[in-house]
């Protein structure tokens, strides 16, 4: 008996996890797959927030992992199909944006 009762509250569970999960929730995690497998056409800003100026831009295909609050690194695929890595330090008076310009589908 307690093993039909465990079983049903499993599968109430999760009917209840599955049912959280919206379409925009999949959209978002699809795009971001779809943009780290370098699918995507994306801009990249730093940007001097004393100053508003530009300190880094990159506009392509590429994964960005943000490994701290200070650092991030960013590998940008090149058009001759081979690979760099950027790694951009950031401190209190920077910021970045991702900007998505190609899309998914």
């Amino acid at each position: 008996m307690k093993k039909r009762m465990m079983a049903v509250l499993l599968v109430v569970a999760m009917v209840f996890t599955l049912a959280g999960c919206t379409e925009a929730d999949r959209v978002s995690e699809n795009v971001s797959q779809e943009a780290d497998n370098f699918n995507v056409l994306r801009r990249l800003a730093v940007i001097n927030s004393r100053t508003d100026k530009v300190e880094f831009e990159l506009i392509g295909a590429f994964s960005l992992d943000v490994e701290s609050k200070n650092k991030i690194n960013v590998v940008c695929e090149m058009k001759d199909g081979s690979y760099r890595k950027h790694i951009i330090g950031l401190n209190r008076e920077t910021m970045y944006v991702v900007e998505d310009i190609g899309g998914a589908r």
